[in-house]
């Protein structure tokens, strides 16, 4: 699984692509009557599946975030989060939910608003139920979906060493059988959920992109300019792909940010400012309030085509659109604790999705309902790709806005295709991030042919179908899935609290009488030289008494050094059986970790940045859940030997604790 390309999944997945793009373009109308059929079907017999799906997950998300199981790190135990939260929140949102608040900010509120489930529209009640439904259908149900697929992947990639690819959540199921032909086949799956998704994505998002040059200079809406945006959109996004996730996706998804949070001011500040900040308020409430019902209502006693039309394809569209987010969001996401992370995904991008969901919608209905502006609706209703522009011509400097508004779609697009080539490029790549450049500019190119050939020949709605229709499978996966997390996170946990269990009273230092020799050390700042020759002369040497001692009961152990990396290790090969076979090995590893000294400590350049007289170096252990942040430079050898041997007992309870 080291390889750079899984040839297996990379041609298959080639191929299906193509043979599923040549039946939606060749025939269109028969594979939308194909894929439409399958989905009234899913919806009329398991529209009860999909809410309890998504009711289930929702719920497990808050358990993991308020539970013991908070603590545990994606990653190593002493791994930090490779992005800022700021960084790490705009990534989010782009590459989440940002174009569809686009489209939809504006388009869905009225769209409730003048046509309710229930009752009669356009009146101040269905304006209330409007923004109520909308926020149901934006909010923590849909970063829940993404939130558990990252989790998942984050978790069995980051802390136990497997690919970050889909194929690892089934890992607490099949153990090492997703190295196989299964494992094949659901990678595989989410690769054509993804390149599907985003390709159906940018078909119909540059019809929003067209309205809005047409808006501002005249471009015709035609199906030629549709296919010419989607080539200079697929250009952009090549161009971001190959410059890497930290210069193309993450200042593109700041900069949307930025532009974003500027468009939302202005309609804050023109707009009906103090009933805006009412209606968020009131909105909020009304939702949270309202969370439990909605969320298991399922309208059975109103028989409606409305939840099928609405809730159920908002659900199968974030299911299936969670291999692709989750993916990313899991890239992105590494050494945050699982607490940070949930809450983090849950509620940051949720706030901002129901600011944004309020200030356009309430505005847009605050036009129709109290200052006469009827035709606004009458031309949300004919055509929800003009929405926002048709919205923003109800305010001053709408040309500026809507060309900002513009700007916005084609940079969420370009962030949307980069970072799905990126997450199908890892797929095919058995999870590995750092892939030659020609395969992230295949995915980035083959997503805009596969968008402009279903445009001209008007697959697209065949394809989006499809995409819906395949959630109902995968929800099944995300199931079985979330219960192996919770069972891997088990074993986390009791391994935790064995590294806590002390069975004696010894300390590694009470036996020591070097106590001169490592104040030394802490005052004089140890060098690397210093502390590679301590880890020879001491420290590997004590590792090989332990290592000899056990090998005489018969165990199965080896020390192995790495010179060149300054680290020693004590290996103890203990069985394979059990939740994670590699949790029952025991691993005491002494490695030669650089530190800032402490006057250099208000500086914000990087280690790799500084010289040797602003670091000191460390011998510290790590074990098999990471670095443990303790140092043992200048321990005797019998101080070692007793670290070992208490670290050995902390293990063999842990493996107690698990039988």
């Amino acid at each position: 699984m080291k390889s750079k390309l899984n040839k297996h999944v990379f041609f298959i997945s080639s191929g299906l692509i193509a043979a599923l793009a040549f039946f939606a373009s060749v025939f269109p109308k028969v594979a939308d009557g194909f894929f439409k059929s399958m989905q009234s079907v899913i919806v009329e017999n398991g529209s009860w599946f999909y809410v309890l799906t998504v009711a289930i997950i929702l719920i497990t998300v808050f358990y993991l975030a308020f539970s013991k199981y908070g603590d545990i790190k994606l990653g190593p135990d002493h791994s930090t989060a490779d992005y800022s939260y700021i960084s790490w929140f705009a990534m989010l949102f782009s590459a989440g939910m940002g174009i569809g608040l686009m489209f939809f900010g504006v388009a869905e509120p009225v769209m409730h608003f003048l046509k309710p489930p229930v009752g009669e529209g356009s009146t101040v009640e269905a304006a209330r139920e409007a923004l109520k439904i909308t926020f149901f259908h934006w909010g923590l149900h849909a970063w829940a979906i993404y939130a558990i697929v990252a989790i998942i992947l984050a978790f069995f990639s980051y802390r136990h060493n497997l690919p970050l690819t889909l194929r690892s959540a089934l890992y607490p199921i099949i153990g090492d059988k997703i190295y196989g032909p299964i494992g094949h086949a659901v990678d595989i799956f989410a690769v054509i959920g993804t390149l599907f998704g985003v390709a159906t994505s940018l078909g119909y998002g540059v019809l929003q992109v067209n309205t809005g040059l047409n808006y501002l200079w005249g471009v015709p809406v035609s199906t030629t300019s549709q296919v010419f945006l989607i080539i200079g959109v697929t250009v952009l996004a090549t161009i971001s792909v190959t410059t890497g996730l930290d210069k193309g996706i993450k200042k593109l998804s700041e900069l949307n940010i930025i532009l974003a949070f500027a468009l939302l001011g202005f309609i804050l500040v023109v707009g009906p400012t103090i009933f805006l900040l009412q209606a968020y308020v009131q909105n909020i409430g009304a939702y949270a309030s309202n969370l439990l019902n909605s969320t298991f209502n399922l309208f059975a006693y109103e028989k409606t085509d409305w939840l099928g039309g609405w809730t159920i394809l908002y659900w199968a569209w974030w299911i299936s659109w969670s291999p692709f987010v989750g993916l990313f969001i899991a890239r992105i996401s590494r050494g945050r604790t699982i607490r940070e992370f949930t809450l983090g995904v849950l509620l940051v991008p949720t706030g901002f999705t129901l600011m944004w969901m309020t200030f356009f919608g309430n505005s847009a209905i605050n036009l129709i309902l109290n200052e006469g502006f009827i035709a606004l609706g009458e031309t949300v209703s004919n055509d929800v790709t003009i929405a926002l522009f048709a919205f923003l011509e109800h305010f001053s400097l709408s040309g500026i806005t809507s060309f900002v508004a513009t700007i916005m779609v084609i940079v969420f697009f370009v962030t949307s295709s980069d970072s799905g080539s990126m997450v199908i490029d890892m797929l095919c790549s058995n999870g590995n991030n750092n892939t030659p450049i020609w395969q992230r500019v295949y995915w980035a190119v083959g997503e805009g042919i596969i968008a402009s050939i279903l445009i001209l020949a008007g697959g697209l709605a065949a394809l989006q179908t499809m995409t819906i229709a395949s959630a109902l499978p995968f929800s099944i996966v995300l199931l079985v899935a979330s219960y192996g997390l919770i069972k891997a996170l088990r074993v986390d946990i009791a391994k935790k609290e064995s590294l806590q269990y002390n069975p004696a009273p010894f300390t590694a230092t009470t036996s020591s009488n070097n106590w001169d020799a490592r104040l030394s050390n802490i005052i004089n700042y140890p060098s690397k030289n210093n502390v590679k020759r301590f880890i020879q002369k001491v420290a590997k040497p004590a590792l090989i008494d332990v290592a000899q001692e056990l090998k005489k009961h018969e165990l199965d152990v080896e020390v192995v050094e790495n010179e060149e990396k300054g680290k020693v290790s004590l290996i103890v090969t203990l069985g394979e059986e059990g939740n994670f076979g590699e949790n029952k090995n025991f691993i005491y590893e002494i490695k030669t970790v650089a530190r800032v000294k402490p006057s250099f400590a208000q500086d914000e350049k990087d280690e790799s940045e500084r010289s040797e007289e602003e670091l000191y170096y460390c011998a510290v252990i790590h074990l098999i859940e990471g670095g443990q942040d303790y140092d043992i430079m200048g321990w005797s050898k019998d101080g070692i030997r007793n670290d070992i041997v208490d670290h050995y007992q902390k293990h063999m309870h842990f493996i107690h604790l698990l039988s």
